[in-house]
C-alpha cells in the first residue's frame, strides 16, 4: 500500500534525464540506433555510465524513452487535435481515424519501435492511453459489445508495435501496401463491431 504521494523528481535528475533523451535523440538522428549503446550516450552526454544505467537500465530503455516522448505528443493529438482524430466527430469514425493515425505513427517510428523492443521484458500491447482511448470510444459507439474491456484489448493489439512490427519491414518488396491493408483492415473491424 502506498504511503503518501511519490516522491518528485530532482531538479538536477530531470535536467540530467531531459539531456540524456537529447543526446539519445541526436545519435539516433546521426548513427542510426542500432550505434547507440549505453557507453556511447554516457560519453556523449559527458555524464558518468551510472547515470545512464540507473535512468534507462537496459539499451532498449533508451529507445523505450524516446518513444515515450513521441507518444506524449500523438497523445495530444488525441486530446486536442482536429477531428475526427481529436474530440468532436462520432465515436466510430475517431476510432477509425485512431487506427490510421496509429498505423502511421508507428511505422513514423519504427525504428525507435523495434530498438525500444526488450527481449526480456514482456511483449508491450495495451498501453493504457490507447486502451483507455480505445474503450472509451467503443463504450460510446457499440456498449452492448464493449462493456467488459476486452473487445478493447484485442482491437488494441492490433495496433501495437509487435504485430506492425512482425508485418512490416522497410526492405518487403510494398511497405506501403502493408500498411494500406492494415489500415483497411482496421476500418472494416471497427465498422462491423459497431454495426
Amino acid at each position: 500500500m502506498p504511503l503518501g504521494r511519490p516522491r518528485e523528481e530532482r531538479a538536477d535528475a530531470a535536467r540530467n534525464r531531459a539531456h540524456l533523451i537529447e543526446v539519445a535523440r541526436q545519435m539516433v538522428e546521426e548513427l542510426g540506433a542500432d550505434k547507440v549503446t549505453m557507453d556511447g550516450l554516457a560519453e556523449r552526454a559527458g555524464l558518468g555510465k551510472g547515470t545512464v544505467f540507473r535512468r534507462f537500465r537496459t539499451r532498449a530503455g533508451i529507445f523505450h524513452a524516446l518513444f515515450d516522448e513521441e507518444e506524449k505528443r500523438f497523445q495530444e493529438r488525441l486530446l486536442s487535435g482536429p477531428p475526427p482524430l481529436g474530440p468532436g466527430a462520432p465515436a466510430v469514425e475517431r476510432l477509425i481515424a485512431y487506427g490510421r493515425a496509429r498505423l502511421e505513427f508507428l511505422v513514423e517510428h519504427t525504428v525507435l519501435a523495434r530498438a525500444a523492443l526488450d527481449p526480456g521484458q514482456p511483449v508491450p500491447i495495451g498501453d493504457s492511453p490507447s486502451l483507455f482511448h480505445v474503450q472509451m470510444l467503443l463504450g460510446e459507439a457499440c456498449p452492448d459489445v464493449a462493456a467488459s474491456g476486452t473487445l478493447a484489448l484485442q482491437l488494441v493489439a492490433a495496433l501495437e508495435g509487435p504485430i506492425l512490427l512482425y508485418l512490416y519491414t522497410e526492405d518487403a518488396p510494398d511497405p506501403g501496401t502493408v500498411i494500406d491493408n492494415l489500415i483497411t483492415s482496421w476500418q472494416v473491424m471497427v465498422e462491423r463491431v459497431c454495426g
